[in-house]
Formats: C-alpha cells, structure tokens, sequence
C-alpha cells in the first residue's frame, strides 16, 4: 500500500485522491440545494446521495421514489463477479466506465489450513480465476489474487472514503459505512448498470436513527451494538431504509468498530448504514496511508456528519430514532437460526436447556467480514495469551481469519497468530471460509447430529455454515467466542465465572485488551493487487464451451405483451425463504458462472407448505411425479411450461446473488408472489425480467392450493403505484381473484418489458448511444 494519496490510476490500490476532490468539490454547491429544495435540516445519508443524484430536480419522497444515482466505484467478489462479468461481456463494451474491483474471497474452502487450503482452491478453480483476472485486465479493472483478503476488509482499507458512494455485489458491502460511506450491496445486474456508464436506479430509502451516548467497556464490543439493533428491528425492520448512527457514543468507536456494526446491517435488511466523519475515522485513514484522504476529508467535515439541527432533534428528522446507552449494553449473543433472535450471554445457558440445544460447543470461529480487524483480533488474543499463561486450555475446535493479507501479515509480526496457535488454534485462509458455507467438517463429526458452534460471523441461518441443518449457530463478538472456546459450554459468563485451570485452579479472565490501530503500523503482505494494462483491447477472455464452471449467456426473451395464464406452481414456501433456501451457497459455489448447472440448486432448501413441510421436494404439475424443485424447473424448461414460485414473509433475506433471481427466470419462471420481500431480491427479480408482486392481503397467500394454476390481468397496463389482478383457477374449475401488489418504476417496467435490464442497456450499445 502507498504511503501517501500520490496520484494512482482509477484502479490502483486505493481510491485516486483526485476522485475524492472531485466528491467533495460539489458538496457545497449540492448539498445546500438541496436543503433549500426540500426545506430542512439534513442528514449525513440525505447529504451524500443529493451529492450524487444523477438529476438533481429528482423527486425524492421517502420510500417512494425510485432515484436515479451516480455511485463512484464497484466492487464484485468472485462467486458473483463471475455472472456479473459474463453479463457485462454482453453488452460489447471496451471498458468499464467506472472504477471497478474483484476480490477472490468466496471459492477458498476451510478444510486444514490456511496455507493448504489456498493451494488447493488455486488448483480447483485456476479456470474460475484465469477468467476473473483475464476479463479485468480486458475491461480496465482491478483484481484481487485469492488469499489477499475479504472483499469488505481490503475495500476498507484501500477505497472507501467519508462522503462517497459505491455499490458492491454483495450484502455486506455496507461494511465501509465505517468510514461514513453510502455502501449498499446489491445484485450483478445493477453493478452492470453503472459498470456500463448508467446511473444506478433505487428507491429513495427512509432513514432510521440510531442515537449512542456513553461508551463501551468491559466485554461488550462494537459487535453488541448491532446484535441489540438486530433484536430492535428483526431481520426485516430496516427494509427500505438507511441506518445512521450519531450521537457521543458514535464517536468513542474505533472505524473499524463502525465497520462492524454497519457490515450487520445486511441482518436487519437496511439499504446500508453509516456514521458521521470523526477522529476515529481519520486516524484509520492515516494508519492505512490515506493521509490526504485524511485532510480532504477534514477540511470539508461538517458536510460528512448530520446537520447541528437533525443532532439535536433527532426524532423531528428520522422516520424512527432508537436510543443506545453504550455505558449500558451488555455482551449479547444471537441465534439460532436467525441473526434477531438475541439476548445477553448470561441467559443463554437457561434458555438453552429450555429449548432442548446441546449445551456443549462443537467450534468455536472468529474472524469474517464482519470481525476480523487488527483490534478484533488484539481483543480476543489478550484472552488467548491470559489463558495460555494462567494454564487453560480451549476445549473446542478453534478456528482464526484473519480479515485480509495486511491483517494477516501484521498480527503475524505482532505475535498475535501466535498467542492463537499457542492453544491450538487453527489459522484459516484470508477468506470467507465457514461464513459462507466453504467449510469442509467431514472428517470432524457426522452430519444430521445437532451441534453448536459459536462465531463472530454475521449470518446464521441453517445450513450456512458447513451444511449442516442440525448445526446450531449463535453469533457473537470475537472475545466472546474466545471465551466460550475455553469454557466449551454455552452456560458460560465470561462476565461473572471462573474457569478451572489444569492444576484444578479457578480462574477469572481478564476484560479483553484492544489496540486500535497497530503501533508499527500496518504490513502489507503480499497485497495481492494486479492492476488493468492501459489498453486490454487485444486480451482474449477464454470461456471453454465445454467448462461445467464457466458458460456464456444467452438474451432473456422479452415479454410477448400477453398476460401469464396458467402456471402451475412450481414451489410455495412456508416459513424462512432466504437466498441459502433458494439458491444455495457451500458446494454450489463452484458454478456461479455457469447459470445451468447452477440451477441444479434451484429451491433445494425451501420448505414446502404443502406435503407436511417436505424440504426441496414438490409436485410436477405436467407428471403428477413427487420431485425435486430443480428436477421440477429442468422438466418445465424442457416442455417450455412457464411457472410461479410463492414465497412467505421477507422472500429472499441474506444475500445479494442474482442467481436467485437468474435461476428462476432461466427455467422458465415468469411470476413470484410473496407476503414480502427483501430489497435486494425483489430488485434482482425485477432486472432479470420477472415479475414480483405481494399479496394485497396477506391472508391470500394461504388461500392457495398445490394443483391450482396462476395468471394475470391487464400486464399490458402495469404501471407504477396500480395493482395487478391476480386469478387462481382451481381443479375444479372454480377461479378467484386477488390483488397483487408491485414496486415497479417506469424504468423498471421497461426491464420487464425488454426481457431484463441488460437487454436495455444492450439495445442503447446497438444503437449507439453508449460508447
């Protein structure tokens, strides 16, 4: 990493100085307009969208509007970079029209170690790699070697800026609000968007306040914060809303504190969280060589925090204002099962026993994207160094990842990777391993047994981690695990109990030790960046047509203009639908770039309502076979049969991946109907060129049998704000309406009507009105 913002391509390793002058060159001029325009006081979040709106008159009534905007960068990891790539290769660009970034996080699996497990993922997926680096190198991006880290990390520390705005491929993109970014995740196809020069389309989001006075002490971290937030709101509480932290407490956290609790953000919904610009802030940009990032930044601060009035007056300006007494907050841990079910680590032992959980720890996993910074690791390893000392030992698994290659590197040199394998930790690869699904336990424990694990992760739904429905996983902060490790039990208070040495000692451990930022500042590693030549006109981007990992992408079909009729459904979903139900992670990552082998995963995990709740499994309408969803979709492919899916509450929380969304439309579905939907989801739906609509009243969803047959009426008048009718014709013959509600723009109905997003982008290619 550069020690100082000398001037750097769009695409080096960090964010051009230039770029950020210009950022905050127009605040002034845009900001104020814009308070003038809508008449009061301003958020920090108000402050840096109106500064990058694309049409500064735009209507931006709050969770109404859907807003043109301009983001200044994107960044992609390899498990969806790969679709969003053969995507863009679509639209016969020469290059990238803004700074753009891979990051190869997602295809390393944890199985040994670190070292091996690297090794091992460079053999299996040199062809997935050699098509990343090849294509960036073609299209003037930047690209990040496996091994140099996790997407969220190495973006913190190389290119996120106070006041800036950028979207990445994945939900926990909200990560450089830590640094008082706009950062929002979102799907491959609106990445494409602003990569091929469009402006990035969203609805103008609501805001929710989040008031800290005090400050954190003891064992409750930054982690805590959000885990209290997330029992606020639940997973679906910040739908359609940005979450801005302010206040006296915001400012006694470190950046990377901020990060955490904004990475989290993802678990309640939001578009994306963020604080205000501080000290704190600063000092991380300097300890990261961002020193004139530092200054830029400073010397335009009061623009990079809410106005004095909105800070005063909190309640007058959010939709919702919550209130968090740092001084108060104690160590939380949240789970199973969903990432809101919370309470404080003291009653977990008593609620465990009640539910019937194992009590017992089968591993115990720190680091992520979420908590792998140079201070979460300082804090768990100072009870790593006290127990090694005081004769303890871990009575669990324990596994270590470290953030980035610039973590990993630095607390090697600090001893801190030795305080960890002084236990017998194990140190992962500078990836996403367990969090995501990449975790081999074969040879550890037999599937289908319920175990727990505890990890300072951000998601915990079933199967997330290793497959696994029986693993039970609660998520809590890194010194937390560490404690737990030792004790091996969920009934464990770090807070209040001892623990009994080898020698039948007792002993309490000491409050966690954190270091900020490291006193001898930050080692690099080996960084891992390969910047884009100056012209990749003549770089061949090699896609074999007999790879089963890489296929290219045929144009959606645009719609006939006729209404659907007849579609049997293909899956109604009770209960929990999220993107690890619809399109699962773990193994299937291997096929990100291969839509058809990919959608042999196609609803394996959702829960049936019909057929006493039976998982992947459902009834082909044409056969009257019992099958699996895939099979189920492949046979309606095959016989051009168009479908539904329905789903529940929050259809599709979790992640940002397209797929499912592209998997759905590439089989053959048309129409998703639920009670609701993620944001992220509903908008990839609608790029892809379906159809997603809620029900008008709830209670129809349960109205509807296994063999009845959907349509639709009057598509050829969607319009935005105006219901479409829903039929339902049952086997008998008998029909019945609802009322189905949408979210479509103008723009958003063009997507549906082309076929997808990218076929409008496309046909401005062809007719050259992009170049």
């Amino acid at each position: 990493m550069a020690a100082s913002d000398t001037p750097k391509s769009t695409v080096g390793p960090e964010t051009p100085i230039e770029l950020i002058r210009s950022v905050y060159a127009t605040l002034d001029e845009r900001v104020g307009a814009f308070r003038t325009r809508v008449g009061h006081p301003l958020t920090l979040a108000e402050k840096i969208l109106a500064n990058h709106l694309d049409r500064a008159d735009a209507d931006v009534e709050r969770g109404v509007s859907y807003v043109d905007f301009r983001p200044d960068r994107v960044a992609m990891q390899d498990a969806t970079a790969q679709m969003a790539w053969l995507q863009f290769m679509t639209a016969k660009l020469p290059r990238v029209q803004v700074p753009t970034t891979t990051h190869c996080d997602h295809l390393i699996q944890a199985r040994v170690d670190g070292k091996r497990d690297l090794l091992a993922a460079l053999d299996a997926n040199d062809e997935v790699y050699d098509f990343l680096e090849s294509v960036c190198a073609k299209y003037g991006a930047g690209f990040w070697k496996p091994g140099s880290g996790i997407i969220h990390q190495v973006v913190l520390e190389n290119y996120a800026f106070p006041g800036g705005m950028m979207i990445g491929t994945d939900s926990h993109t909200p990560n450089a609000g830590g640094l008082g970014m706009v950062a929002i995740g979102v799907g491959g196809a609106d990445a494409v968007d602003v990569m091929t020069g469009f402006p990035w389309n969203v609805r103008w989001p609501k805001l929710i306040g989040v008031h800290l006075t005090g400050e954190l002490a003891g064992w409750t971290a930054p982690k805590d914060v959000i885990l209290k937030v997330a029992e606020i709101l639940t997973v679906k509480g910040g739908t359609g809303a940005i979450v801005e932290y302010f206040g006296p407490g915001a400012n006694s956290l470190s950046a990377t504190g901020k990060a955490t609790i904004c990475n989290m953000g993802a678990e309640i919904g939001a578009t994306t969280s963020l604080f205000g610009y501080d000290e704190a802030m600063a000092r991380y940009l300097k300890a990261t060589g961002r020193e004139a990032t530092a200054d830029a930044a400073g010397a335009v601060a009061h623009h990079l925090r809410a106005d004095d009035e909105v800070l005063a007056d909190p309640e007058q300006y959010f939709d919702q204002v919550i209130h968090i007494d740092l001084s108060e907050l104690r160590p939380h841990i949240n789970g199973p099962h969903t990432p809101d079910l919370a309470r404080e680590v003291s009653a977990l032992g008593d609620e465990a026993r009640e539910a019937e959980w194992p009590i017992e720890i089968s591993a115990a996993l720190i680091g992520s994207c979420t908590n792998s910074s140079y201070e979460d690791i300082t804090r768990a390893a100072s009870i790593a160094r006290q127990a090694a000392a005081s004769g303890l030992k871990v009575k669990t698994k324990l596994m270590i990842t470290p953030g980035s290659e610039q973590v990993r590197a630095t607390i090697e040199r600090d001893g801190l990777l030795a305080d960890f394998e002084a236990l017998g930790a194990v140190v992962l690869a500078n990836a996403c391993g367990p969090c995501i699904g990449q975790w081999d336990r074969s040879d550890e424990r037999e599937p289908g047994i319920p175990n727990v694990i505890v990890t300072s992760y951000n998601r915990n739904f079933p199967k997330r981690n290793d497959g696994d429905a029986a693993t039970l996983a609660f998520v809590t902060s890194p010194e937390t695990v560490m404690a737990l490790a030792l004790a091996g039990t969920l009934d464990f208070d770090p807070l209040t109990e001892p623990l009994v040495n080898e020698n039948g000692e007792e002993v309490m451990l000491d409050v966690p030790q954190g270091v900020e930022l490291p006193a001898r500042g930050f080692d690099e590693g080996d960084s891992g960046f390969i910047a884009p030549p100056a012209d990749g006109s003549g770089i061949e981007v090699k896609v074999s047509p007999d790879s089963d990992r890489l296929q290219l992408l045929d144009a959606f079909p645009a719609w006939d203009g006729k209404d659907f009729e007849n579609l049997p459904i293909l899956v109604k979903a009770q209960g929990k639908f999220t993107t690890d139900h619809i399109s699962m992670a773990g193994p299937w990552l291997k096929y990100r770039g291969h839509l058809e082998n990919i959608s042999g995963n196609l609803y394996l995990g959702a829960v049936s309502a019909f057929n006493d709740g039976i998982v992947g499994q459902g009834k082909n309408q044409l056969t009257g076979e019992m099958m699996s969803f895939p099979d189920i979709a492949e046979a309606y492919h095959k016989a051009e049969q168009r479908w539904v899916a329905i789903g529940d509450e929050n259809m599709g929380e979790g992640s940002s991946r397209e797929h499912a969304a592209m998997e759905p439309r590439f089989r053959g579905g048309v129409l998703v109907l639920a009670r609701s939907f993620a944001r992220i989801h509903e908008t990839n739906l609608k790029k892809q060129g379906i159809v997603p609509l809620t029900f008008a009243d709830p209670a129809d969803y349960d109205k509807i049998g296994e063999n009845d047959r959907i349509g639709t009426r009057g598509l050829a008048e969607l319009a935005p704000n105006e219901p479409v009718t829903v039929t339902v014709t049952r086997p008998d013959g008998e029909t019945w309406t609802f009322e189905g509600n949408h979210t479509f723009s103008p723009e958003q109905i063009a997507w549906f009507k082309a076929g997808s997003a990218l076929a409008v982008i496309r046909r401005q290619v062809e007719r050259g009105e992009i170049d």
